[in-house]
């Protein structure tokens, strides 16, 4: 059944997303991914679950601002938290979630950033995924390279050759406003 969905959903031009088992999934990083198509549904689930646990967490809700990224089941922690016991009880939550296999801890202990970092932030994940367009190596294909940005540090994920990891990050290294790249891919041989 979800194949002839995803496969219907290919011929509809114009469509932006496919909606499978209650969650959208991009055609385009259906078609790009280097993922499975389950694997990518499982990163949204994870996603989601793993929001909706630290919000209803009366420790870590209300005393931090974090955001959740996973890919290929490895969850990326991103933000700000009041101390290093909402960090750690964030990290703990989003550790014993089924299906994650990593969580990388990138919590800041400090006040959260301001809204104005906030839309720069916003403003540097759309240059640096410009920026990827530049990357000029067979095969490679930007929309493979996720782009989360945190207080002005960028962070990459994907599943990359390390040609195309190291290339990737010395485009957005050059990125004006770009603090620091930290690179958090999955390496698979070269395709070549």
């Amino acid at each position: 059944m979800l194949p002839a969905v995803l496969g219907g959903a290919l011929l509809l031009s114009g469509c932006a997303a496919v909606l499978v088992g209650g969650a959208a999934v991009g055609t385009a990083a259906v078609i790009h991914d280097r993922r499975d198509y389950t694997d990518i549904l499982k990163d949204q689930e994870i996603e989601i679950r793993a929001a909706r646990a630290l919000r209803r967490d009366s420790l870590v809700d209300g005393n931090s601002r974090i955001s959740v990224t996973s890919y290929n089941r490895k969850v990326l922690l991103t933000g700000q938290a009041q101390d290093r016991k909402v960090a750690a009880r964030a990290t703990e939550l989003v550790r014993e979630m089924p299906k994650v296999e990593l969580v990388i801890d990138e919590i800041v202990i400090g006040p959260n950033i301001s809204m104005s970092q906030e839309s720069q932030d916003t403003w540097l994940t759309s240059q640096s995924k410009l920026a990827l367009a530049k990357v000029k190596i067979p095969g490679f294909d930007p929309t493979r390279v996720k782009v989360v940005t945190e207080d002005s540090v960028v962070f990459l994920m994907g599943l990359v050759s390390p040609e195309e990891g190291d290339a990737a990050a010395e485009q957005i290294r050059y990125v004006p406003g770009v603090a620091r790249v930290v690179k958090l891919f999955e390496y698979r041989a070269s395709e070549s």
